[in-house]
This record gives C-alpha cells, sequence and structure tokens, in this order.
C-alpha cells in the first residue's frame, strides 16, 4: 500500500527542516527541542490530510523545564477540546519508553503510562500508547532525520496512527471498580504534578497549601496536601458529573454549582476550595481528567455513588486505589 503524496510531501518538508536543524548551524537547545518546530508543522500537515479544518488542531507546548517528569511535551487539542498527548525525545532514543535506559525517562514514562492517548517520538520513530499499552505498532520513518532530508519517507501506518490519536474519544468505565482504576491513575498524576510544583514553590500552590493547614490539617506535610489535593479535585469533578453540572465550564463554575447544590460538609468545603485554585495553579487538564469523567452518563455515576463503592475508593488514601495496570 502506498502513501499518499501529501503524506510522502509532509514528511519530506519534516525531513528537510530536522536536517537543517540537525546540522549543528545555530542549534540551541537539547537535540530534542530541534524536533519541535518541525514536528508542529507536520502535525498540521497530516491534520489537513485527515481533512481537520485550518487551525481545528492545536499542539499546545507545555513546560520545557527538564526537572518536570509529569508534564509531556505537547498537549493537543482539537477544535478547543483536549484529546492527547505527545511525548519527544532525543534522535536515536526510539518511540518504545519500555526500552528507554534513562533514569530521568523510566521515571517519567512510569507516570505518562496512565494517560489514556500518548504519542512518543523521538523523530525517526512514532507509537500510540493508551493506558500503558501499546495501541498498534511502532512506526519507523524510512531513512535518518539527521542526514536523509527531504528523502525521508514514511509507510503508510503514519497517517493511520495519527488518524487514532487525533480522533481518539474517552471510553467510559462500566463498574465502580474500572471508574476507580481509571481515576486513580489520573489522580496519581495530579498529586504528582502538585508536588513538583510546590518543590519549584509556585504561589498558588504553596498559597494553597498554607491555607489547607490553616482550616484543615495543621500537620499535613507538601506530600499529604499533594495526595489529598489531587484526591478532592478528582472526587470534585466526579460528584458534579454526578450531579449533571457540566465539565465544558470553567471549574470555578462548577465549584460554584457543586456549592449550592449539594450538602456544606468539610469534605464539600475541601472540593470547592481546591477546585477554586485550578486555574491559577496547575494546568488539571493536562491528565484527561475532566475528559475521561465527561464521557460518563449521569446515570452510569449518580448509580455508582448510589451504592457507595466509588466515594469510599476516594475517600481512602492514594494506598487504597487499584493499581493501574
Amino acid at each position: 500500500m502506498k502513501v499518499s503524496n501529501s503524506v510522502a510531501d509532509a514528511v519530506s518538508r519534516f525531513g528537510a527542516s530536522l536536517k537543517q536543524k540537525l546540522s549543528g548551524q545555530g542549534a540551541v537547545g537539547a537535540p530534542e527541542d530541534q524536533i519541535r518546530a518541525p514536528l508542529e508543522a507536520l502535525i498540521a500537515d497530516i491534520a489537513q490530510i485527515l481533512l481537520f479544518k485550518p487551525g481545528d488542531v492545536v499542539a499546545v507546548g507545555e513546560s520545557t523545564l527538564s526537572a518536570l517528569q509529569t508534564r509531556p511535551d505537547y498537549a493537543v487539542k482539537v477544535s478547543n477540546a483536549l484529546v492527547g498527548f505527545i511525548e519527544v525525545k532525543a534522535p536515536g532514543k526510539g518511540a518504545d519508553p519500555n526500552r528507554l535506559r534513562d533514569a530521568h525517562d523510566r521515571a517519567q514514562w512510569g507516570k505518562l503510562k496512565s494517560l489514556p492517548n500518548l504519542v512518543y517520538t523521538d523523530g525517526n520513530a512514532f507509537s500510540l500508547w493508551r493506558d500503558g499499552k501499546l495501541h498498534g505498532e511502532i512506526i519507523h520513518l524510512e531513512g535518518d532525520i539527521e542526514t536523509a532530508g527531504a528523502k525521508l519517507a514514511a509507510p503508510a501506518g503514519l497517517q493511520r496512527l495519527f488518524s487514532d490519536f487525533l480522533t481518539w474519544k474517552p471510553i467510559p468505565p462500566t463498574s465502580a471498580p474500572a471508574l476507580a482504576e481509571v481515576s486513580a491513575g489520573l489522580c496519581r498524576l495530579l498529586r504528582d504534578e502538585v508536588t513538583e510544583q510546590l518543590a519549584l514553590g509556585t504561589p498558588a500552590l504553596t498559597g494553597l497549601a498554607a491555607d489547607w493547614r490553616k482550616l484543615l490539617f495543621p500537620e499535613a506535610t507538601d506530600a499529604q496536601f499533594a495526595d489529598g489535593y489531587a484526591q478532592a479535585v478528582t472526587f470534585g469533578l466526579l460528584m458534579a458529573r454526578a450531579q449533571g453540572i457540566p465539565l465544558a465550564n470553567r471549574l470555578d463554575q462548577v465549584a460554584t454549582s457543586l456549592r449550592y447544590m449539594l450538602p456544606i460538609t468539610v469534605g464539600i468545603v475541601t472540593v470547592i476550595a481546591t477546585m477554586r485554585s485550578v486555574v491559577s495553579s496547575c494546568s488539571h487538564e493536562t491528565f484527561c481528567i475532566d475528559g475521561e469523567i465527561g464521557s460518563l452518563s449521569d446515570e452510569s455515576v449518580s448509580e455508582t455513588f448510589a451504592v457507595g463503592q466509588c466515594r469510599a475508593a476516594f475517600l481512602c488514601g492514594a494506598s487504597s486505589f487499584a493499581p493501574v495496570r
């Protein structure tokens, strides 16, 4: 099966741009940084080939601080809705995160594998991962991005990989244990990001942690705050979904709706306080928590809460969550 001329042209341009950037002439930053601009152009080209409208597919660059292990390099939105993530590695590392040797890369994969729609690439190869499992096969480009230039080519599988990636939809969990397992993995990612941001002294979170200790848990450590914060936000989103509150709204609006619809207990106040801080602290949509939970029907979430199984899962410590497999 031949690759369409459009995909061939897009990959050829990708190769020509990369050869120039990786040649060392005026290169600034790490090798993976040289891949970013050509990759963004490739994504735009393939999106157009897949009949998306111009501007519908946007790859939003995340933090480039090497100390952060949690956040992928790109969050990808389609029609302003988050659909997945792309992690970029230096050329030669490959696109199989299970084979990465660097300790930083292995630790990062241990966290990112909870994401439901994630592309790994080193420029030479591309792979799609869903909840830590390879979807399809690893696609290897024909030629080396450092030397092939415009002769770089791709097998037909590249277009299929990006089609599957860009058209991903959340799969609703069908039981309380399944919901707890999916949410727990995403909750752990959120906890890890909060921990990292606290270490960096992010004002919004350090201020919230101080309020948390003053009003609720005076002896809470940073680790305990991060854990409780992540669980409160995740559980708050579940409660909002159970009450039929649209998660497409700003999360501070979601919290306001919860205030008037649910009893004001310490737990609810905690949820409201943490959800109000979302907009000014971390990009929690980075981890698809709202996308996963938003895919559930009102009836399925309400039934889960009725039996109390999911409520118990989130009110327990993180160690009580089912492990992500």
